[in-house]
């Protein structure tokens, strides 16, 4: 099954005009395979290079035009792939694109906290920046007609969209995703902060695996984990820029009658996350296919939104007496709230809500979500 990336067109309308362009991802969300396609199309594949080589590690270090140039030879176009492995890359990369500028260079990074700390400043002015995730329903789109992408909907929610997963049967889904999940989710981190062992970051995840939907308190998450609050934010920072979880804010004009400093945590994939707490079970037989399904449309709608070139304040909404949405986008003064229902249940929307001006709430079930997510 081939299915083309919706970034690769928007890469592709940068491409050879003068700026590096770096594709940051998590591991596994199919990175090296969208350069290598791009390679294919507009270059030569023989010019990808591999980082985690020791030896195109070693020769993108020297930090000297012609070297560089005699490794990487005529090519018009180059992919580095996970870039940040290379020390002092962000200069590497000055150095080129100053001394070669119709070289065309294409940078992946699985970590932006690493490659961002190496390449924002050299850089400045010189680079573009993309986020690929997981696959969207709408890029799965382009090979199932509707009512089989929406006959595959509880298979999603169970094991999310990871490239190998979305295209496996069900056999091979919870064993593929188990793998993912154990040798590259935390593989950056740990390495970043010099870990050997990955039991606190695991246990934190497990934490926010079974809180999603709900407010989280980072204090109740460090008194849980026995460790300081500055180590769960410090771990909560670099599980987002690893693209793994991702959060958001509480929406309030008026603090006196709404919460404005809590937030809820999500995970880019589902199926990451019920990989955490080992629960594949079927949607009929789980309690917990409210908040699943509050995820997925929500991480669903931030690649919609990215690959739109939408850029909406993003929160959840909730008063002192527990009325709540679940997910509100903020633009030109217009608020629209959504609720995430799995059946077809009747809402009431919040008054307190619905006060403010050019408000309105839209409830989004697993009958109406397509244009929601970008692939009606």
């Amino acid at each position: 099954m081939k299915i083309k990336r919706d970034l690769q067109l928007k890469i592709e309308k940068w491409l050879f005009k003068g700026k590096i362009l770096i594709v940051y991802g998590a591991r596994q969300v199919g990175k090296t395979t969208l350069a290598k396609t791009l390679l294919l199309e507009h270059g030569n594949i023989a010019d990808y290079y591999n980082c985690e080589i020791i030896q195109v590690r070693q020769a993108l270090e020297k930090e000297d035009p012609i070297s560089l140039k005699k490794f990487l030879g005529d090519a018009k176009l180059i992919v580095l792939d996970e870039a940040q492995k290379v020390p002092n890359i962000g200069r590497t990369l000055k150095l080129l694109i100053d001394t070669y500028p119709d070289m065309q260079i294409i940078a992946t990074g699985s970590s932006s906290f690493d490659l961002s700390n190496q390449v924002n400043e050299p850089l400045t002015g010189r680079a573009i920046e993309f986020s690929l995730y997981p696959f969207s329903l709408r890029e799965l789109s382009q090979c199932y007609r509707p009512y089989e992408l929406d006959a595959q909907l509880p298979f999603y929610l169970r094991f999310g969209l990871y490239p190998d997963i979305a295209q496996s049967g069900e056999t091979d889904a919870e064993t593929l995703l188990t793998n993912i999940s154990n040798q590259y989710l935390y593989k950056d981190v740990l390495e970043f902060e010099h870990l050997k062992r990955s039991d606190l970051l695991v246990q934190l995840l497990q934490l926010l695996a079974l809180q999603i939907g709900q407010e989280v308190s980072i204090h109740e998450l460090a008194v849980s984990l026995q460790c300081a609050r500055d180590t769960v934010l410090r771990y909560l920072d670099l599980l987002e820029k690893s693209f793994v979880i991702f959060h958001l804010r509480a929406f309030s004009r008026n603090p006196r009658k709404e919460i404005s400093k809590k937030r809820k945590i999500y995970f880019y994939d589902v199926g990451i996350r019920n990989s955490l707490i080992s629960r594949y079970t079927q949607l009929p037989l789980r309690d917990d296919v409210g908040v699943l399904w509050e995820n997925f449309c929500i991480s669903e709608r931030r690649k919609f939104l990215q690959i739109t070139d939408q850029h909406p304040q993003q929160y959840f909404w909730r008063s002192l007496t527990q009325k709540e949405v679940d997910y509100v986008e903020e633009y030109n003064n217009i608020l629209r709230g959504y609720e995430f229902k799995w059946k077809k249940n009747n809402v009431n929307p919040p008054k307190d809500f619905l006060t403010y001006p050019n408000s309105s709430v839209t409830v989004i079930n697993h009958d109406n979500y397509t244009d929601f997510f970008g692939c009606g």
